[in-house]
């Protein structure tokens, strides 16, 4: 018994020896496996990293120039003139094209300015326009192909410095009324509680003017204002010659002749509310006076006589 026993430890030794050097075998060749593919997985990583750190980089300073570009604040304005044959019909068109790329038409004024050759008068029209701030570019060329500018002027202001100093002191404002809330909490007599009070009404209404100059600021910069002055075209007038001279003259004789008639029209108009309150009364008056005079004397003289 001794014997089998004794034959069954060998056994166990003999093959936990084989397995311990097949483990070995194995992790060695894995080990050797491993050490040959890193070389080249090293060599792979020299060979594509360096365009790789420069995609990288590009795509990073893009990604921040597109963000520094969509913080900033930019307020831009126009002012255009545009000579076109019909003022009216080019007004219509030009609030359409505002309407197709999501602006509107603000105001809109339509004048007429007589012109010294006596010949149909000017007529102008005035609008203001506001449009996206991206679409601003499109809406001035598609405004300038309605007729022939002989005028136009941009302006733009960067107020981004500003809105962010004004984000930066909304949350000074915000904290420092957090603060005062807290100390409201804890206050324990009613002077200390009203002083409090009182310093919170002021910072809520710095508050409250510094969110409305920053919303003025996000409108004006996401809406582009545009100015168009929209007006026939002036004729030229040749201011030499004698027939154009006689033609002024005879011009002005009659302006001269309507403002005198014209006048005296008002001068009848203006006075006849004085001739019916006041003179006719005053003549009533006068008739009736003189009337009774003469009946007095005429009646004073058949007395004596008598």
């Amino acid at each position: 018994m001794r014997i089998v026993i004794g034959l069954l430890i060998a056994a166990i030794f003999l093959f936990s020896g084989c397995g311990t050097e097949r483990s070995a075998s194995d992790l060695g060749a894995d080990s050797a496996k491993t050490t040959k593919a890193v070389p080249q997985n090293d060599s792979l990583a020299k060979s594509v990293s360096p365009s790789m750190q420069t995609v990288s980089l590009n795509q990073a300073d893009s990604a921040n120039a597109a963000s520094q570009a969509i913080e900033r604040k930019i307020i831009r304005n126009c002012n255009v003139t545009i000579e076109v044959a019909s003022p009216g019909d080019s007004q219509r068109k030009v609030s359409s094209i505002a309407e197709s790329h999501g602006g509107f038409v603000v105001t809109s004024e339509m004048s007429q300015q007589a012109l010294q050759d006596k010949s149909k008068p000017q007529m102008t029209v005035s609008l203001v326009v506001r449009v996206p701030a991206s679409q601003f570019d499109q809406v001035l060329q598609e405004i300038f192909a309605l007729g022939t500018r002989i005028q136009d002027k941009t302006t733009g202001e960067d107020v981004t410095e500003e809105f962010i100093d004004l984000e930066a002191r909304i949350r000074n404002q915000k904290a420092l009324e957090a603060q005062f809330l807290d100390i409201m909490k804890r206050a324990g007599k009613i002077d200390d509680a009203l002083e409090v009070q009182r310093q919170i009404a002021e910072v809520r209404t710095e508050i409250e003017k510094l969110e409305g100059r920053k919303r003025f600021l996000e409108n004006q910069s996401a809406l582009s204002t545009i100015n168009v002055t929209l007006q026939t075209p002036t004729s030229i007038v040749n201011t030499a010659g004698f027939s154009y001279n006689v033609r002024s003259a005879f011009g002005d004789g009659v302006d001269v002749a309507a403002a005198i008639v014209l006048f005296l029209i008002r001068a009848a108009i203006g006075l006849l509310p004085i001739v019916v309150l006041i003179v006719l009364p005053a003549v009533l008056i006068a008739r009736i006076v003189v009337r009774r005079t003469r009946r007095q004397r005429s009646e004073g003289a058949a007395a004596a006589a008598g």
